[in-house]
């Protein structure tokens, strides 16, 4: 595997790679890596892409800046994860690189409407520094395809809109969340969670399965989701929000929805941890 700091670089190679034929594939991260980061890895190369993938924590999507402090930096690990998926080209820029004029002159990508709310809500600014920054990198790397965890399903929903909007010629897909074997959806910041948060980190995932039980069973939404509030509270944790939403657009879910989307975020500890599921409703 090739590693690059710089645009120049990374184009020479992505330009190379094009010339003899191959399509490009893009899995942007912020380091930290796990299986469900490499399942994308895996997923591009099962495209036959000649995969590229950046490491970048990138300080325009925290509102909070010792969260941005203290956000795990591991880029020896990853290189190694990385190069055993046969990941062909990784771009590892720093804050200079990516930001020559400063972040404050940096222009802003916007997506209006499904950036509103859930973790936009929680986290002002958050979508904004996302969008622009995912912006940023397709336009150095240029990809055909580029990869997503479907455990962020608000990011892919607007890095989609974004693609449409925008007209980028590139198709976005989402990879199934990858779970440890007691349901606890992969994260970075699962890290942030001692022994024994650890061992209390799967009732947000168990209170989603829940939250679907109870509407496949017809009972009324705002009833269901007071409800379970109390019970992820009582579990440990600190809610931020549960809520049900369309797939299609995350509009908030109506009795007459088929194809929905239980979305939940909330603190345990030092970590904020996320999870969604999908549920397909027969009316």
């Amino acid at each position: 595997m090739i590693t690059v700091h710089t645009i120049a670089e990374l184009r020479e190679h992505v330009r190379a790679a094009r010339q003899a034929g191959r399509k490009i594939g893009f899995v942007p991260t912020m380091g930290n890596l796990h299986a469900g980061h490499i399942s994308l890895i895996e997923r591009s190369r099962a495209e036959d892409c000649f995969t590229v993938s950046s490491i970048f924590v990138n300080p325009l999507q925290f509102n909070d800046k010792d969260d941005l402090a203290r956000y795990p930096r591991t880029l020896p690990q990853d290189q190694e994860k990385l190069a055993a998926a046969e990941c062909d080209l990784l771009f590892a820029p720093d804050v200079n690189e990516m930001y020559p004029n400063g972040q404050d002159e940096q222009s802003i990508v916007h997506v209006p409407v499904v950036s509103d709310g859930l973790c936009g809500g929680s986290r002002p600014g958050h979508f904004d520094g996302v969008s622009t920054v995912v912006t940023k990198l397709f336009n150095q790397v240029q990809p055909d395809m580029a990869f997503f965890g479907q455990k962020d399903f608000q990011q892919v929903a607007v890095i989609r809109k974004m693609v449409a909007d925008l007209c980028m010629p590139i198709t976005i897909v989402a990879v199934p969340t990858k779970r440890a074997e007691d349901g606890l959806a992969l994260s970075s910041r699962n890290g942030y969670l001692s022994a024994d948060e650890r061992q209390l980190a799967t009732g947000l995932y168990q209170t989603l399965n829940e939250i679907g039980d109870d509407l496949s069973a017809g009972k009324d939404i705002t009833e269901l989701l007071s409800a379970a509030r109390k019970r992820l509270d009582s579990r440990g944790f600190r809610t931020d929000y549960l809520e049900i939403r369309r797939v299609s657009d995350l509009a908030p879910a109506t009795a007459d929805d088929r194809e929905v989307v239980i979305l939940g975020a909330a603190f345990l500890g030092p970590a904020r941890l996320i999870d969604n599921i999908q549920v397909a409703l027969n009316h």
